[in-house]
């Protein structure tokens, strides 16, 4: 593979490198409230021209059948509200017997009860050529379910007491995912023989959002005023983060690819991303809103604005991988389907 090769394959690993490094020496720039107006632009407007993007990509016929794989479903739900969770309690425990900043550790409780994200897994599963229809219900109906289950299960691991604008973040799910991707499958009814024909590239234009959302995010994350906090216990909550990424990472994907597994491989790369992304569009308005008034609501949210890069960031490193994982194995299972020819006497 020659360097232009190289560099048209991972443009966006350095893309993700590059804009990191901007939001390092200006994180003014894209802090919520500054020029970018990140609020609007990336809360709306970024998050909707994903959706569309995808509906307007996506073929009608496989939303309509990702909607009918029920285990998919429960699998990625049950794993991401439940196990995770939970599995996430049960390690706490251990580590509250350590130096370790204790609000920091209440901040990885409130990531194990976050809904998947509403792009991040979207993409990567897109980037790699998994179940992208999949990977889009689960985003968007785990996002749905995290409103209402989110809270209950903050309430339930770290009994915080509040009151949830429901409405408000449903409504706002409904206009930046719902709406975009049944204007994106409208729009691609009128125009299919010429997306046909023209063969767009989704997934560059997908890809260089991500990039904006990220830029955002890391900005948010150096402006955030880390009061009280030391470098030893960050630097270890850095460490248990991507420990905790890669094993259920890991996890999903031995479950998924069992042999009595029903999944497909491009369903089991849908599976991985989901799973284990957690949403911070809507992580951090909820805590904002369940921690109102909490003097280290800043620490509780670190973890969280660790996570989300940091998923970003592992998941691209892997998509190479993952897909020559999914690509060899498809050949596999074509080859294990096909008729054996008959032997010549």
């Amino acid at each position: 593979m020659g360097p232009l090769e190289r560099l048209r394959k991972e443009w966006f690993i350095l893309g993700i490198v590059l804009v990191i490094a901007v939001a390092r020496l200006e994180p003014g720039v894209g802090v919520k409230g500054g020029p970018l107006k990140p609020e609007i632009t990336i809360t709306y407007i970024a998050v909707s021209a994903i959706f569309f993007n995808s509906g307007l990509s996506l073929k009608t016929e496989e939303l309509t059948n990702a909607l009918m794989h029920v285990k998919l479903h429960l699998f990625v739900q049950i794993f991401t509200l439940v196990f995770f969770p939970t599995a996430i309690w049960v390690f706490l425990q251990l580590l509250s017997i350590t130096p370790i900043n204790e609000w920091l550790l209440k901040g990885l409780q409130t990531v194990g009860c976050m809904p998947p994200p509403v792009s991040s897994a979207v993409i990567l599963t897109k980037a790699v050529g998994g179940n992208e229809a999949a990977a889009i219900f689960n985003s968007a109906f785990g996002s749905f379910l995290g409103i209402v289950i989110t809270p209950l299960l903050l309430l339930l691991f770290l009994g915080s007491s509040s009151s949830v604008p429901f409405t408000s973040i449903f409504s706002q799910l409904f206009m930046t995912v719902v709406v975009p991707l049944i204007i994106g499958q409208i729009v691609r009814r009128y125009i299919k023989d010429w997306l046909e024909r023209k063969k767009p590239p989704f997934g560059a234009i997908s890809s260089c959002v991500l990039l904006m959302i990220i830029y955002t995010t890391f900005c948010d994350t150096f402006a955030n005023p880390n009061i009280d906090l030391d470098k030893f216990s960050l630097i270890i909550i850095v460490f248990i983060i991507f420990s905790i990424q890669m094993s259920f990472m890991f996890l999903t994907f031995l479950f998924s690819t069992r042999n009595d597994s029903t999944f497909t491989p491009a369903d089991t790369v849908a599976i991985v991303f989901c799973s284990t992304h957690k949403s911070l569009t809507l992580g951090i308005p909820m805590l904002k809103i369940v921690f109102s008034g909490y003097e280290h609501l800043s620490l509780i949210s670190v973890p969280l604005l660790i996570y989300h890069p940091a998923q970003i960031l592992l998941g691209s490193l892997l998509v190479p991988t993952i897909k020559s994982w999914m690509v060899s194995r498809q050949k596999a299972l074509k080859l294990t389907r096909q008729p054996k020819a008959p032997v010549k006497v």
